[in-house]
């Protein structure tokens, strides 16, 4: 009996380790343009079901093994990510110099910043073949430069019920794109963030022109990067305080706009 009792409590406690440590991460290939691309496609599946997709495009570095932790992390049991690729498989910055060459023409090009990010989004829709995503609950979420793309993504009129910028550039190529959205708003931007504040004022007033349902969030005290763990300088610094408080505004913005509530 005891044995017996024994045995169950090892599979028990096996079954418990199993489950913790479900959580996926699987390389998802696409072409455009002739361009291949590798995101990672993350989600719990010890939980089978079906939960709302998000499209999260990361900080200018791209996807690497910090992205992928960042993406398990907000996933958890509550979401399917895809980290969307914007450069190509081939191109992987290992630091800020390489970084900002990658970058460089998707800023210069903000119709071919939009093609990427749509065609990521589309990527992830295909995913719920394989993967237990809700297709009529999709949202995008994005970091510094992805920031920056998921706000494209909403001026490209995309249909998500959200978009989430977490201290994103907040310029635009062509604030008439802004009558096109579609999905509900939210930037999170520090108050001392010197690369993106001066656009806010733009900001407001497209959005105030966009017809959206939209919040422009300002958190004191914080720089750029407040939710990147890996990024320390003056300008560009980790803030837990900021991260933690913005991330629980993400979950809200998202809960409401999957229920439909105003």
């Amino acid at each position: 009996m005891r044995k017996t009792i024994a045995m169950l409590a090892l599979l028990l406690l096996g079954a418990a380790g199993a489950a913790q440590a479900a959580m996926v991460a699987r390389p998802v290939g696409y072409t455009l343009d002739g361009t291949a691309f590798r995101g990672v496609l993350v989600y719990d599946d010890a939980v089978a079901a079906k939960r709302p997709g998000l499209l999260m495009v990361p900080n200018w570095r791209g996807v690497n093994d910090t992205a992928v932790a960042k993406a398990k992390m907000i996933a958890g049991r509550d979401y399917v990510i895809l980290l969307a690729d914007m450069y190509g498989e081939k191109v992987r910055p290992k630091n800020d110099d390489e970084a900002r060459e990658a970058v460089k023409p998707l800023y210069a090009d903000r119709a071919l910043l939009r093609k990427r990010v749509v065609e990521a989004l589309e990527v992830l829709r295909a995913q719920a073949a394989g993967a237990p995503i809700d297709t009529a609950r999709l949202a995008a979420i994005g970091f510094c430069f992805g920031g920056t793309s998921v706000l494209d993504l909403a001026r490209s009129g995309a249909d998500v019920a959200a978009v989430v910028s977490f201290h994103g550039g907040l310029g635009t190529d062509d604030p008439a794109l802004a009558k096109q959205i579609k999905a509900r708003v939210l930037a999170i931007n520090g108050a001392d963030d010197k690369g993106t504040m001066p656009d806010a004022d733009k900001f407001m007033d497209e959005m105030r022109g966009s017809g959206a349902d939209w919040q422009f969030v300002v958190l004191g005290n914080a720089v750029h990067c407040f939710t990147e763990t890996e990024d320390h300088s003056p300008g560009c610094m980790y803030d837990a305080r900021a991260a933690r408080r913005s991330y629980r505004m993400m979950r809200d913005w998202l809960d409401e706009a999957f229920a439909g509530k105003p």
